[in-house]
């Protein structure tokens, strides 16, 4: 009766894998911290002047005083004020789905059950989601204020949830082939 206990209990990781599954885990909790704090100031592109975001609009005075308004009409940028609003939409869920992800491949590690392999797969692909939604919502925001751009112009809080997308993506991807690899299919 040991003996076929014995047979039937699964294989252990290598440390490599759970290296590099850990690895993969700490960076998609960069990633969503990243996008987090970038959606939160949402300051994304400083032109001439003034400074373009997801939730306010600013000027900057004679005197250095950085006036900001809730108004996104107020910018003389065409679409901005609708514009912003889906891609908010798209950067907020985002984070909710990366979240998501990010708990299913925590809960596999931890909870080595017949489904494990399931839920990093499942995560993976929320953070592919992620990635998706994150890139379309930073893309949509350059392509709003594409007559102000200039490559100096975006701020460290555009930078941020540009590093947030491209970490969603090589994460995601890396997530779904370290599961190929280490689980063959049958």
């Amino acid at each position: 009766k040991a003996q076929r206990l014995l047979a039937h209990r699964r294989p252990q990781k290598s440390f490599f894998e759970t290296l590099i599954r850990s690895l993969i885990i700490l960076c998609v909790a960069v990633a969503v911290v990243l996008s987090s704090i970038s959606i939160c100031d949402g300051r994304w592109l400083f032109a001439r002047g003034q400074l373009f975001g997801l939730w306010h609009f600013c000027t900057v005075s004679n005197s250095s005083v950085l006036k900001c308004v809730t108004d996104l009409s107020l910018a003389k940028v065409e679409g901005l004020s609708v514009g912003v609003i889906p891609i908010r939409s798209m950067v907020s869920f985002a984070v909710v789905v990366a979240i998501f992800g990010l708990e299913l491949l925590m809960v596999s590690q931890v909870c080595e059950d017949a489904n494990a392999r399931r839920k990093w797969s499942m995560g993976s692909i929320l953070i592919l989601i992620s990635f998706l939604l994150s890139a379309t919502g930073v893309l949509s925001f350059s392509i709003l204020v594409k007559d102000h751009l200039t490559f100096t112009g975006f701020t460290l809080m555009y930078w941020c949830e540009f590093i947030a997308a491209f970490l969603f993506f090589l994460n995601g991807i890396s997530g779904l082939h370290i599961n190929s690899l280490t689980h063959p299919r049958n």
